[in-house]
């Protein structure tokens, strides 16, 4: 048998401003209506979701947890077709309400990256593998 992540959620303070994010500014459509702990967002392959930080001493049966300002546990990566498209996503994000971690650079491993945050501090790398234009 082989192990496959089938999804991957966030925990949120703030669930509405976090789906307004993800939909709004970085373009994830979601069918959630402002009702209920958790939302899900159309992804192809791996399913990504989010739910209420406040649900979960219930759901655990204790009190997790949580970092503040970045944080530096996980990060979800972004890949887009060039490397010009990062710097115009960068631009995007920010100006859109992303927080800035680095603007778009070229790295020693081969790709174009760059990190922004969303508005609860999780990172989120936008990137390419191609240097084409």
């Amino acid at each position: 048998m082989s192990t496959r992540i089938d999804m991957i959620g966030i925990f949120s303070e703030d669930l509405p401003q976090m789906v307004a994010f993800y939909r709004d500014v970085l373009g994830f459509a979601s069918d959630w209506d402002g009702e209920g702990p958790y939302a899900e967002f159309q992804n192809d392959g791996v399913r990504f979701a989010m739910y209420e930080r406040k649900q979960l001493p219930g759901l655990l049966g204790r009190a997790p947890g949580f970092t503040t300002g970045i944080n530096g546990t996980f990060e979800l990566a972004i890949d887009l077709p060039t490397s010009a498209d990062v710097d115009r996503e960068y631009a995007r994000v920010i100006a859109a309400g992303g927080c800035e971690v680095y603007p778009p650079r070229d790295e020693p491993w081969g790709m174009r990256s760059s990190m922004v945050t969303d508005p609860e501090g999780n990172l989120i790398e936008i990137g390419s593998w191609n240097k084409g234009s």
